[in-house]
């Protein structure tokens, strides 16, 4: 069947491609997409190789909303017409035959995959919106980050980092009754982890990151999370750990080696948390109900809605460091 997707390409440029999905196999079903939502960071570590060895060309994108269209044989748990969120995308192709590699491929008009697996598809939640939840993987990943360290009421967290997975981290902190400090050199960023919550918000493009951070707490914070995923901002985040505090690594580094100042974390005997994914169905879940009751107003983060006809040139804006991009969605219903 043919299909419309956003394809990048190994010289790094962008384009709206005609592309080929199979029919659905037994144990998959076909999807008409509504929205997709743009994860920013871990797109263009895809994109431009920092996550290495991915073959070009290649369809991005891991999370959006639409319509079930078709369904395989074996499938019992939907039906066409099921509004649904889902993972990914599997087989591409171009119209001549050149496969393109799905990372996740969820950037389509159209998507083909075995919903029944750990990224698939599930139901929406009734009452979400169709194009914030298509954005519903970031506060995923906060959410689970957050449930690990288990940060409690009343302790005090700097979130050092406010993309899109810092502000999912601020909403869950917020949510559980936390102090917090969100650290970033974007005003627009700041602004909405204070629309968020964020108890405190410090420009490191103007502030002394520690000065302020002690200001707030004399002891240093009880938890970081470093969400810049940003490897020369590890050694600062850690300086503003409390003794015998908690410390998440809750970016994504790049498959290089990473280092860090030993002593600072070995003295302040420091506990740390590795999280990795969003937590799947739980916290995916979780993150859709809050949508849909209100209590998570993750349409604050959306500052561009681009039509599927454009989303090339939002790619090559993201690409070229637009500093007012924070989220994304594309709209894909006349696609």
């Amino acid at each position: 069947m043919k299909s419309c997707a956003l394809i990048a390409w190994e010289d790094q440029h962008f384009s709206l491609e005609e592309v080929v999905i199979p029919d659905p196999a037994p144990d998959q079903i076909r999807i008409k997409t509504h929205y997709s939502g743009v994860s920013i960071g871990t797109e263009f570590a895809y994109i431009t190789g920092k996550i290495a060895g991915i073959p070009y060309p290649m369809c991005t994108g891991y999370q959006g909303t639409g319509e079930v269209e078709a369904v395989g044989a074996e499938i019992r748990n939907f039906r066409e017409g099921d509004e649904v969120y889902f993972r990914c995308g599997e087989s591409i192709t171009l119209p001549a035959g050149r496969a393109v590699t799905s990372t996740f491929g969820v950037h389509a008009s159209r998507a083909v995959l075995k919903p029944n697996t750990a990224h698939g598809a599930y139901h929406l939640i009734e009452g979400a919106d169709m194009e914030t939840a298509s954005l519903y993987v970031m506060p995923a990943v906060g959410l689970y980050g957050v449930d690990m360290a288990n940060p409690r009421m009343g302790e005090t967290v700097v979130v050092y980092g406010c993309g899109l997975i810092g502000l999912g981290v601020i909403a869950a902190l917020v949510h559980r009754g936390c102090v917090v400090a969100a650290v970033d050199k974007l005003s627009a960023r700041l602004k909405i982890a204070g629309d968020l919550g964020a108890d405190y918000l410090i420009d490191a493009s103007s502030s002394d990151v520690k000065d302020e951070v002690f200001k707030i707490t004399a002891d240093g914070a009880d938890v970081v999370f470093e969400s810049t995923g940003n490897p020369d901002c590890i050694d600062p985040s850690i300086e503003l750990c409390k003794r015998d505090g908690s410390y998440v690594w809750q970016g994504y580094y790049g498959t290089d080696p990473i280092s860090m100042r030993f002593p600072p974390p070995h003295g302040r005997r420091l506990k740390m948390y590795f999280p990795c994914d969003d937590g799947l169905q739980p916290c995916r879940r979780a993150v859709l109900k809050n949508m849909a009751l209100g209590s998570l107003q993750w349409e604050r983060c959306i500052t561009h809605r681009v039509d599927y006809t454009d989303v090339d040139k939002i790619f090559g804006q993201i690409q070229k460091g637009d500093e007012t991009i924070v989220g994304v969605t594309i709209n894909w219903k006349e696609a």
